[in-house]
């Protein structure tokens, strides 16, 4: 028999019993729209996580204070909250070459005016590197210069979503706003950046030199001198990381006169590690979803099996006739192979669509991020062929061995 023959034998086959058909496919409808959504949902989340390394940027260590309770548990005042300073920033500045970039920051919260117009948001004070180290670039206007960064300067740099809020389609550059109760010119507007890989608005920040911040914005809380509340360090080769961070834990407990033994006042992140975590967890449990789409598969292409082995069964006469008329075994496995694998393409179509539409309702109203693409789809389809062809054989070849003479003695 030719191939539309046989295809033609196939579908007349199937639709005299398109019911169990129909329930046969089942498995593989499941298991094809499994591999979809739980693939995408693994390639969506992949792609938050390198959103994420790219906001945060993957040479770069960050420093905090490890303060606030004495011995036995006691609370102390809260300016022994903050035990790093800018003298440690400068310290890692000089004794490590590795460092490509240091900045001390301050950061708190405050209303800001212009005109009628209001908004609450995050202020930093920051030092020349945090641009580089956070990756800012200016929309309008300049940077700080020396004379701000070096005395207690009244300027302001806006973020995107800050300029939107208080000047809509005015030009902000120069203009007067108030942070807090102190009066403040805006120097310059960040490029937007969007959503960070935590969900939160980037742009809705502004930016002062480090010592106006301590001295204007933060003058209540009565700060160590020189007093920060992070350190951010840059490296310039990934391979450094790890060093450096071990020498500047050293730096800092000798500076900071640290005894042996002793728990630092010190906590210093490592970026990279953080993220890298997050991918080993985020790719394990991709594998564990794939696992579980592909048991369902399997279970869909024993289904298959089975019905067509019970196939064999009920049709053994039928199979003797085609032989007794000239059909070979290479027509009679032809005949069940095209059966089996239509049923799997079918189920393949159908778990194609359903699963198409599965991953875009996740995406749309789910809290797990999706990305769909062809890669996907095309593995689904290599699959569901793959499962017709791989259990679709046996059957097969079993009909194809029977005896002519014996079948024809069934009833």
């Amino acid at each position: 028999m030719d191939f539309v023959e046989v295809l033609r034998t196939a579908i007349f086959a199937l639709r005299g019993n398109w019911m169990r058909s129909a329930l046969t496919s089942l498995g593989v409808i499941i298991g094809i729209a499994a591999v979809i959504v739980m693939v995408s949902v693994g390639q969506g989340t992949q792609s938050e996580i390198d959103k994420l390394v790219s906001g945060l940027g993957s040479n770069r260590l960050d420093i905090g204070s490890n303060a606030g309770r004495g011995p036995g548990g006691v609370r102390m005042s809260a300016s022994s909250f903050y035990t790093i300073t800018e003298d440690d920033a400068e310290a890692i500045r000089e004794e490590i070459p590795e460092v490509q970039y240091v900045a001390a920051t301050l950061r708190g919260s405050a209303q800001l005016v212009y005109a009628e117009n209001n908004w609450s948001a995050t202020w930093y004070g920051v030092q020349p590197d945090y641009f580089a180290l956070e990756s800012w670039s200016l929309d309008a206007g300049a940077e700080f210069d020396g004379g701000d960064y070096g005395g207690s300067s009244k300027s302001v740099i806006l973020g995107e979503t800050v300029r939107r809020s208080l000047f809509g389609d005015e030009d902000a550059i120069g203009q007067s706003i108030r942070v807090g109760r102190v009066p403040f010119t805006v120097v310059g507007v960040l490029a937007p950046k969007g959503q960070g890989g935590f969900g939160q608005d980037q742009d809705d920040v502004i930016l002062v030199p480090l010592e106006t911040a301590r001295r204007r914005l933060m003058g209540a809380m009565a700060l160590p001198p020189g007093a920060v509340q992070e350190i951010a360090v840059g490296v310039a080769k990934a391979d450094d990381l790890g060093w450096v961070q071990g020498e500047i834990e050293s730096l800092l407990r000798q500076r900071h006169d640290i005894k042996p033994g002793a728990d630092d006042d010190f906590r210093v992140r490592n970026i990279a590690e953080i993220v890298a975590t997050r991918t080993q967890t985020t790719r394990l449990m991709s594998l564990l979803l794939a696992a579980v789409a592909t048991i369902s598969l399997v279970v869909g292409g024993i289904g298959i099996m089975n019905i067509m082995l019970v196939s064999v069964t009920e049709r053994i006469r039928e199979i003797g006739l085609r032989m007794a008329v000239g059909a070979g075994p290479s027509d009679i496995r032809r005949q069940f192979l095209a059966e089996a694998m239509l049923i799997s393409l079918i189920g393949g179509v159908l778990g194609i669509a359903i699963g198409v539409a599965g991953a875009l309702l996740v995406g749309r109203f789910g809290s797990l991020p999706v990305v769909l693409n062809a890669q996907v789809v095309g593995l689904a389809a290599g699959f569901s062929i793959a499962t017709g062809l791989f259990f679709g054989y046996y059957p097969a070849r079993k009909a194809s061995l029977l005896d002519p003479i014996e079948a024809l003695r069934q009833q």
